[in-house]
């Protein structure tokens, strides 16, 4: 008899002790909803000014309750899911300079100003929208998932941003 036609058929099936052991695993997956941020690095001076902002900032942000991203900071924030996401004291963003936004060349950013803080708004590949706060002592970017009502969470965060960032020119 030819080896080939000689076949041991094992069928492999996990008894119930491993089964459960599946599906604990499975169910304790890193599949869940919680937001993510990097949190910047900025100096001394700007992370004071960003803890004054985290204490300023409002508990709900466009009808969505506070769920700070991981790792927990206090230069960063979170509303909702999809979250919006807030961190202070970013680098600014390149296209603040670019001369084609001032001119409003650009169909990709747009500056303007919303109760009273200035915003560069940069529309994303995914759909979001990148907001970051202009003419303040630090940079704070908020990130708007698609589908969100943008004028309400930089009228919601105005005051806060008033409150904490002075007026001046980021470092």
């Amino acid at each position: 008899m030819p080896v080939s036609s000689f076949r041991h058929r094992h069928r492999f099936f996990p008894g119930p002790p491993v089964l459960v052991l599946l599906i604990t695993v499975a169910g304790c997956s890193s599949s869940d909803d919680s937001a993510s941020a990097a949190v910047p690095s900025p100096d001394a001076k700007v992370t004071k000014v960003c803890r004054n902002l985290d204490a300023a900032l409002p508990s709900k942000l466009d009808g969505l309750s506070r769920e700070d991203p991981e790792p927990a900071s206090a230069l960063t924030a979170g509303w909702g899911s999809p979250a919006i996401i807030l961190r202070c004291g970013v680098p600014r963003p390149p296209k603040m300079i670019d001369p084609k936004v001032a001119e409003g060349r650009d169909p990709d950013a747009v500056a303007g100003g919303v109760n009273g803080v200035d915003w560069l708004m940069e529309s994303r590949d995914d759909g979001s929208y990148r907001f970051t706060t202009a003419n303040r002592t630090a940079y704070v970017e908020v990130t708007v998932a698609k589908g969100r009502d943008t004028s309400t969470v930089l009228i919601d965060l105005a005051p806060s941003v008033k409150k904490a960032i002075p007026e001046g020119i980021a470092s």
